[in-house]
């Protein structure tokens, strides 16, 4: 019994550096950041510029695959399909990580039970912004007109579902308003109408109204998430207007597939906490208006998203809204 055991033991003491290398040779090839959306837009610049700065971190580069489409619910099935191995990881939004669950009819992933959280990497902030023929300064002179002139306010939004159309079911509900949707197919056909007066306001990303509002073009009303924007600290949010509990937002965060191992989530982690950290990140996100997360363990990722999902739930189901 003790030669067994002995060489029980020698076998165990064998075997474990064969399993810490295999462990420390993650990644031997090359990692794919699936970004389910197209080329050029925010999402995909940030996406790039994280990717970028990984290949000292893992020892591997990691490449960039766009796959759009279905509001971002073909590259987050792709990813959910995918290998649980860390090789392949969604840069996810809160359309496939949250919202498009209960927006769409047929979702053939689960954003909870299909993907294992690596990290959250922030959230944009969206803004309230007028057309300066609209005379209200703040929110409530806002509320205070739409009321005394009901059905008159438009909002522009990027699509039915869009978190720029569903900030103002959100907003309509909380501040008793009659704000009516108008919905473009993009972000650059609502904002061209809105700065044409074709249209009234809209709930856009900080990111893409900055520029016109500090040319005058557009009027800032107030922050739609529940601090104030580094972007635009002089803005106050809505919620400090007289909308307590407003937040809306579009927050970032990255998946793998579920079942990916614990120990290679963890290395993805601190490779993208390394790289957050750096100056050169740091600066260029806090320009682009990205506020960070509060943590940046997978299980803050992991509960942010459970809450997300039930928060848009009801969200839609108020709005009525469903896709195919």
């Amino acid at each position: 019994m003790r030669l067994l055991a002995t060489l029980v033991l020698a076998g165990a003491a064998t075997l474990l550096p064969t399993l810490s290398a295999q462990a420390e040779t993650f990644p031997d090839k090359p990692v794919t950041l699936v970004i389910p959306f197209p080329p050029g837009g925010p999402t995909d610049a940030m996406a790039r510029t994280l990717a970028a700065e990984m290949k000292d971190r893992l020892g591997q580069p990691m490449i960039v695959e766009n796959r759009a489409g279905a509001g971002g619910n073909i590259g987050a099935e792709y990813v959910a399909r995918a290998a649980p191995d860390g090789q392949t990881l969604l840069f996810g939004t809160s359309g496939p990580l949250a919202i498009n669950a209960s927006l769409y009819r047929k979702v053939s992933y689960d954003p909870v039970q299909s993907f294992a959280p690596v990290i959250q990497i922030g959230h944009l902030p969206n803004i309230l912004v007028v057309n300066p023929a609209v005379p209200a300064k703040n929110v409530q002179e806002l509320v205070a007109y739409d009321k005394a002139h009901p059905g008159q306010l438009s909002y522009a939004s990027s699509g039915n579902g869009a978190s720029s159309h569903l900030a103002g079911v959100l907003f309509n509900a909380s501040a008793g308003t009659q704000l009516q949707h108008v919905p473009y197919k993009g972000t650059g056909p609502a904002l061209n109408d809105l700065l044409g007066g074709q249209v009234s306001m809209s709930f856009t990303d900080v990111l893409t109204a900055l520029p016109y509002v500090k040319a005058g073009k557009l009027r800032a009303l107030g922050i739609t998430t529940a601090g104030r924007s580094q972007a635009l600290p002089d803005v106050p949010t809505v919620a400090e207007q007289g909308v307590p509990g407003y937040d809306v937002s579009v927050f970032f965060g990255i998946v793998a597939p579920a079942g990916t191992p614990p120990e290679r989530i963890a290395k993805l982690n601190r490779a993208f906490v390394e790289v957050l950290n750096t100056p050169k990140v740091k600066q260029l996100f806090a320009s682009q208006g990205l506020e960070t997360a509060p943590s940046s363990t997978p299980q803050q990722l992991g509960q942010f998203i459970q809450a997300q999902v039930v928060k848009w739930a009801g969200v839609v189901k108020q709005a009525g809204a469903q896709l195919d």
